[in-house]
């Protein structure tokens, strides 16, 4: 029995000896995989694209005609600077500030001196200290204000000092001419429209016997006559007959023939340039 007992005793020891071994080896266990790093990626070093890929060619910007056209309209005279702006002006019929031109024509009137004091001196342009407007010689806007123009004027008004009043105003004398409110005669000295006033409020009623003595005189047959009276009346003839008919027998001096060009001859010691084509020069005098 006593062995039996101290056999028990040493296998209990040993199961003891084993548990502690096992304990501290799982604690050392834990402890590496706590503090061991974990391995560090590999790196791939990157290729020298500057090397491989080809370089690609530089682009200019979209804008640059648009660049271009304004730099040549600032670098260009200022004459043809106040044109562009004038014509914006007449064209529009608004009044613009300095930046708004800018925008519109490219023209730099805040930015160019000598085209500033171009445009505030010019006839055609009002200045009313920020912006800028055409100027008409004749401050008229519509049909009625032109008529009304028109009605100031009995001795007649030029129709080239009304032509820019605005845009429509050609189309707006025809309405009135065909309305029979006004009258477009022609200026036999300068070949001129003019415009007369026909107000229907100023009726003018000519007696019968006034018309009758009218039509009872008899006009000279001959244009020589006509010039004469007209003359010594204190009027000048649209035509002048003498002159005419003297040109008439001497030649029309404006309807000269025109010379005809001498052909000119090729001769030996003429130079030529085509020499390498001998048949087109055969025929030479000497």
């Amino acid at each position: 029995m006593g062995s039996l007992q101290e056999s028990l005793n040493r296998f209990k020891k040993q199961q003891e000896k084993c548990q502690s071994t096992l304990k501290s080896i799982a604690a050392d266990s834990k402890t590496t995989i706590k503090t061991t790093a974990p391995p560090a990626p590999r790196v791939v070093p990157r290729a020298n694209t500057s090397t491989e890929l080809p370089s690609l060619p530089i682009k200019f910007s979209n804008d640059t005609e648009r660049l271009q056209h304004i730099n040549r309209i600032r670098i260009s005279p200022v004459s043809s600077q106040i044109k562009r702006v004038v014509d914006l002006l007449f064209k529009s019929r608004q009044s613009f500030t300095a930046e708004q031109i800018n925008e519109a024509c490219y023209v730099d009137v805040k930015g160019n001196r000598a085209v500033f004091e171009s445009l505030t001196k010019n006839p055609k342009v009002s200045y009313e200290g920020k912006r800028f407007s055409y100027k008409s010689k004749h401050n008229v806007r519509d049909q009625k204000e032109l008529l009304r123009l028109v009605r100031t004027f009995a001795e007649g008004i030029a129709v080239a000092d009304l032509k820019d009043a605005y845009p429509t105003v050609m189309e707006d004398l025809q309405a009135l001419k065909a309305a029979r409110q006004i009258w477009l005669l022609s200026n036999f000295d300068s070949q001129e429209d003019i415009a007369y006033p026909n107000d229907p409020r100023v009726p003018i009623k000519v007696d019968d016997e006034l018309k009758q003595l009218f039509r009872s005189i008899e006009l000279p047959r001959d244009m020589l006559d006509i010039e004469r009276d007209l003359q010594k009346n204190g009027m000048k003839p649209a035509t002048n007959t003498a002159k005419r008919r003297v040109m008439a027998q001497n030649g029309n001096i404006y309807n000269k023939p025109k010379q005809k060009k001498k052909k000119t001859e090729i001769s030996k010691r003429t130079k030529l340039t085509n020499a390498h084509l001998p048949e087109l020069f055969r025929n030479l005098n000497g």
